[in-house]
């Protein structure tokens, strides 16, 4: 009828848009070709720069094309005075402008923006700071963006404190904005930093020590304010996680220092092991050892020859140089890229010696939420308890809460933190592994704490639902370990740093890989009851233990396997007491 608009059919419309995109596609891929040809040929005039602007228009997204703009840029600012410099460049910013309107995340965009800014006569960080200010007031997440702002803050010379205004007006219009949350922490070691206590210059740290420093950390007075800030914004909504990272960075500054934690040596094995608060690679880090007054010859090797980056090092001392029982021995390990040293001295009738820093002393465990004045971390707990009494099932809340116990009182809050975890896994089981990790971490740290306290080498973890094993190169010099009836998956590459263990337990676990008992020299005796050994593959690490003489393999699938104790025998044969 008339008056009527015909409905197309489905067909029909495809049929049209289908069209419609190849004469798009056909004309892009010609002035595509044309542009390539050009760059080719070596021509660098305003023709190659209008081919580009109409390909760049439509996807602002293709490298070469700003790469070949650049190059017209360059060859014809050779051919022009000052002035009209500064008019080509001004436009070229207008027609970025323009493109960041298809794509206000475009990589190729900003990249190039910055660029023309340096070849401006004359820019103008304002404008360019104003730019930002729209695009953020679009995209409060765009760290194209933020990237780009940071570099117009430095070359305009904007201050500091401006900055973090312009981070509180940001987080005033929307607590969830991330990135000023994280922008605003960046600012802050700058505009109120902690002071730093004064210290003798040029001197080697000391073993008593701490070995936390003090950068990019903020005064307490201003901590204060930040804790408020943050309140204000998880009581408003609990859930969002933004507010709750920039909290614990507010409670957890602390660094460790590089430096050499411990020096241990054998005079049985004539070894020496050193182990570092950080992995390093020792033989690129000017590690010297000095035996006696007189600099050795020595080749340092990790624990285990996956890690090229290692927290623990060692080294074989020149046959009997250490072998004499009734002599006392000096030993110094220089560390020279960091101008440091460690002493130890074996004496006479001591088959082994180390010096070493305690976990406590190195404030090991605090390193996610360093030691702030007891009563503010207090004051904190009781917030958030406030805030977990309203919102019970808050993720986030729990997890600041259990770091803050940890924080405060490892140990004496060890009951109330396993119960946290177990709540966490309730109410947000996607992450339930993470939390089992977590929890694991927590106890093995809780256990090392205790292990010192008592001044024993004997480190118990059974039946704890253990899933994961670290710090291990804080255990060293421990003897016997036991970690039966736990979740552990396996001895992972970490497990050789304990040069000293001599007895293994790790019964009713459900290991596959035993990859971790590798070259460990005082090992005699390993139970693995009931786990899931299955090939005698699976064993070949062990052969490296060479006073291995106790081996439990009992439950295992393993024993399944033809002729399973005449081939261990020939892969082991110094195990004597073999259980099948």
């Amino acid at each position: 009828m008339h008056g009527r608009l015909k409905i197309k059919s489905t067909a029909q419309q495809e049929e049209e848009k289908r069209k419609e995109r190849e004469k798009k596609l056909k004309a892009f891929v010609s002035a595509r070709d044309a542009v390539l040809k050009k760059r080719s040929a070596g021509e660098h005039d305003e023709e190659a720069l209008q081919l580009t602007q109409q390909l760049l228009s439509s996807n602002p997204d293709f490298a070469t094309l700003w790469n070949y703009r650049r190059e017209v840029l360059l060859h014809l600012e050779t051919l022009r005075e000052k002035d009209e410099v500064q008019k080509l460049y001004e436009s070229e910013l207008h027609f970025i402008e323009a493109c960041l309107k298809v794509n206000p995340k475009s990589y190729g965009c900003w990249h190039h923006r910055s660029w023309v800014n340096t070849r401006l006569p004359q820019p103008d960080w304002t404008r360019e700071l104003g730019l930002c200010d729209r695009c953020l007031s679009l995209d409060e997440r765009n760290f194209h963006c933020w990237d780009y702002r940071r570099v117009v803050v430095k070359e305009s010379g904007v201050s500091a404190e401006q900055e973090l205004q312009f981070t509180d007006r940001l987080i005033g219009s929307n607590f969830s904005n991330y990135s000023s949350w994280h922008y605003r922490s960046t600012l802050l070691p700058q505009l109120h930093p902690q002071p730093v206590p004064d210290s003798a210059p040029n001197t080697s740290p000391s073993p008593t020590t701490s070995p936390q420093f003090h950068s990019h950390r903020v005064c307490e007075e201003q901590l204060l304010k930040e804790y408020e800030l943050a309140h204000n914004a998880f009581f408003t909504d609990p859930n969002d996680q933004s507010a709750w990272f920039y909290y614990r960075w507010l409670l957890g500054r602390a660094e460790r220092e590089e430096m050499i934690s411990c020096v241990y040596v054998s005079r049985e094995g004539q070894r020496v092991s050193v182990a570092f608060s950080k992995p390093v690679h020792a033989q690129s880090e000017g590690l010297m050892l000095v035996l006696d007054g007189q600099p050795q010859q020595v080749e340092w090797r990790s624990a285990h020859p996956r890690f090229r980056h290692s927290p623990v090092w060692l080294c074989d001392l020149p046959p009997g140089s250490i072998s004499d029982i009734s002599n006392e021995h000096n030993l110094t390990i220089h560390w020279t890229e960091k101008h440091t040293h460690r002493d130890c001295a074996l004496y006479t009738g001591s088959a082994e010696s180390w010096c070493r820093d305690s976990a406590t002393d190195q404030e090991l465990f605090r390193s996610e939420l360093s030691v702030e004045k007891s009563s503010v971390l207090q004051a904190e707990l009781q917030s958030c308890n406030q805030l977990l009494d309203l919102e019970p099932q808050n993720k986030w809340c729990l997890l600041t809460i259990i770091l803050l116990m940890r924080a405060l009182d490892p140990l004496g809050h060890e009951k109330e933190t396993l119960a946290h975890f177990q709540t966490l896994k309730e109410v947000d089981p996607m992450r339930s592994s993470y939390y089992s990790d977590l929890c694991s971490k927590f106890l093995i740290e809780n256990t090392i704490l205790k292990m010192e306290y008592a001044e024993v080498r004997v480190f118990s973890l059974s039946n704890k639902n253990l899933t994961t094993l670290c710090h291990l190169d804080q255990l060293l010099f421990v003897t016997h370990i036991n970690l039966s009836s736990n979740q552990l998956l396996r001895l992972p590459p970490q497990f050789a740093m304990l040069q000293c263990l001599e007895v293994l337990e790790a019964d009713d676990n459900a290991i596959e890989s035993l990859e971790g008992l590798y070259h460990l020299p005082k090992l005699e005796e390993v139970s693995l009851r009931n786990n899931q050994i299955c090939k005698l593959s699976d064993l070949e690490s062990l052969a490296s233990c060479t006073k291995l003489t106790r081996l439990d393999l009992r439950g295992n699938p393993v024993h399944r396997t033809a002729n399973i104790e005449s081939e261990l025998s020939q892969l082991l044969p110094l195990v004597t007491a073999l259980s099948l």
